[in-house]
């Protein structure tokens, strides 16, 4: 699986989303998602959420990896600004 092709599965998973990135190769990504779905949400259920669209990709072994960052747009503008 390619990045933009997780990219295409993430967005369609997350419409309203301000920020979809996602790196990687062989197997291991790095997916930031950035969304107001995640307002209220423990950071489990988060995870769970994005893990969602990839879990079948997960299953197959195309994706081995996964790490990530599910932000709010709030979490995301504090994250550019402090770092």
């Amino acid at each position: 699986m390619s990045p933009d092709e997780i990219r295409l599965l993430l967005t369609a998973s997350f419409p309203d989303a301000q920020e979809v990135q996602v790196s990687g190769e062989g197997g291991k990504f790095q997916v930031i998602v950035v969304s107001e779905t995640f307002v209220g949400m423990r950071p489990v259920a988060k995870q769970q959420r994005v893990y969602a669209p990839l879990n079948a990709h997960i299953a197959s072994g195309a994706i081995h990896a996964v790490t990530m960052q599910t932000l709010t747009p709030e979490e995301w503008r504090k994250m550019r600004l402090f770092g």
